[in-house]
């Protein structure tokens, strides 16, 4: 196995060994009239956007497969109904997870080209070939549901290849998906299309897209802001720069680890998947690939 594939299997083991926990209690919160933030109680799952109302029930990401029966359970009680639509933001398993259960029960799934092409390729992530998306697009679609207009774009090659960012226009609410990790280093794949530019051009997108009184539901993490995304921008562009430092005086990958040059972020940003250790080894690669 190369290096690079190493972080998706850690993945995969995490999530295998906290099955059990994703099939606990879904927590709900109200960013705004009918719309919800949903967030495992386990503290590992991904975070999910519900729109709900009279028409349609509209759901960003879908989490592991483990929790798929307590997802539908949430839902039906904050809605009233079912699934009629799931939006992916990304690839990954921990957003797409329940992709087949939701489409057999009639959901319609959405996503990116890329996203799709992928899981082409791996469609277990998805809970087999049935929850492949059925409907794609290249640059933005947009839904009018409920009274809401939630417009669907893509950044390219940032968390990965296929990202898509939720953007309920009339309520000042955003679904960045995994290109915002709360207070968390961000997870950047560079194995399915991910960039670290691509990554700090897109959250800055978002923030373009943003005002003070603007609700972000991040991938992962609590409920944030304008500001608390800002934060996560200026630490990556100065921590790209401190790894970039010791890069262009020649210093091995080993030597930038010992070096510790992200040692100011770990207190707040270091978390269980992706540790310091880990985002300045995504910055040395993505540093010395180009």
């Amino acid at each position: 196995m190369n290096k690079a594939s190493l972080p998706l299997l850690l993945l995969a083991l995490t999530a295998a060994a906290h099955a059990q926990q994703l099939a606990t209690t879904i927590k709900s919160t109200e960013v705004v009239p009918g719309i919800y933030m949903l967030e495992g109680a386990d503290g590992f799952s991904s975070n999910m956007g519900l729109l709900v109302g009279d028409e349609h029930v509209l759901l960003v990401d879908d989490g592991m497969a483990p929790i798929t029966a307590n997802l539908t359970e949430t839902v039906q009680k904050l809605a009233g109904r079912p699934i009629d639509f799931v939006v992916n933001t990304h690839v990954h398993s921990d957003h797409v997870g329940s992709n087949a259960a939701l489409a057999t029960n009639g959901a319609l799934i959405v996503a990116h080209d890329n996203l799709r092409k992928r899981l082409v390729e791996k469609p277990d992530d998805a809970g087999g070939p049935a929850g492949l998306p059925v409907v794609t697009f290249a640059d933005a679609v947009t839904f009018y549901v409920n009274g809401h207009e939630a417009h669907v774009f893509h950044v390219a090659a940032a968390h990965t290849d296929g990202d898509a960012v939720i953007h309920f226009r009339d309520v000042n609410v955003i679904d960045a998906g995994d290109l915002h990790f709360n207070y968390m280093f961000p997870f950047i794949d560079l194995d399915s299309g991910g960039s670290v530019a691509g990554f700090i051009a897109g959250q800055r997108r978002i923030i373009a897209a943003a005002d003070d009184e603007t609700k972000i539901i991040p991938g992962h993490g609590p409920l944030a802001s304008k500001s608390d995304l800002q934060a996560a921008v200026d630490m990556l562009v100065d921590a790209q720069a401190r790894v970039e430092a010791l890069v262009l005086e020649g210093k091995t990958e080993e030597e930038v680890l010992a070096a510790e040059p992200l040692s100011g972020y770990h207190d707040t940003w270091n978390w269980g998947f992706i540790t310091t250790e880990k985002m300045t080894q995504t910055l040395y690669r993505s540093l010395t690939s180009l």
